[in-house]
């Protein structure tokens, strides 16, 4: 076992699961069956991790996040605190929609900030940087960067994670001079 798991920590089926070299789980969380977790992935404390969720390599998900069924989150996400996720639009007690879980994605540097909500069946894009509390309830460009309720698209962020400048369809960072055209 290459990885490590607190005491407290809960993992239904270790033998259905994957889970990377160098990965920390923290105090109470529970992790689901048939989860694929990469490696150097540190989840916080009382995080929640349904089955089928696929979570790449270098994600950072900080404490009382709650992951469902039909998320995938590539390399180098970071989840804040809070950050909850749905997988149904319409749910109902009384309704069984288990077999109509939305697929939602978290691409590759994507930033999610503290106490977000992020409505099922959407994409966050590539680097996008969604700001504290946001309720996001429509897929978010690459780079793009979303605060609010609903969440609304207030510019653009680079790589490094500073605000792009813009001229036209040219966006650049002031501040480590990546260029980008979209």
């Amino acid at each position: 076992m290459g990885y490590f798991v607190h005491p407290t920590a809960v993992i239904d089926s270790p033998d259905s699961s994957i889970i990377g070299d160098k990965t920390r789980i923290w105090h109470f969380t529970h992790i689901m069956s048939n989860v694929k977790i990469g490696e150097n992935v540190n989840i916080g404390q009382n995080v929640f991790i349904a089955s089928n969720v696929v979570i790449g390599n270098g994600v950072k998900i900080q404490n009382n996040v709650s992951l469902y069924d039909g998320l995938t989150i590539e390399d180098d996400v970071f989840l804040g605190p809070s950050v909850v996720f749905t997988n149904v639009r319409r749910p109902r007690a009384f309704i069984s929609q288990a077999m109509s879980y939305e697929k939602t994605f978290i691409r590759k540097g994507a930033t999610i900030g503290a106490n977000s909500t992020i409505i099922c069946g959407i994409s966050i894009g590539e680097y996008a940087f969604v700001g504290a509390g946001a309720v996001v309830t429509k897929s978010v460009p690459p780079f793009g960067k979303v605060y609010g309720t609903p969440a609304r698209l207030i510019g653009f962020v680079c790589v490094c994670g500073e605000d792009l400048q813009s001229i036209y369809s040219h966006h650049f960072c002031p501040t480590c001079k990546r260029n980008y055209d979209f």
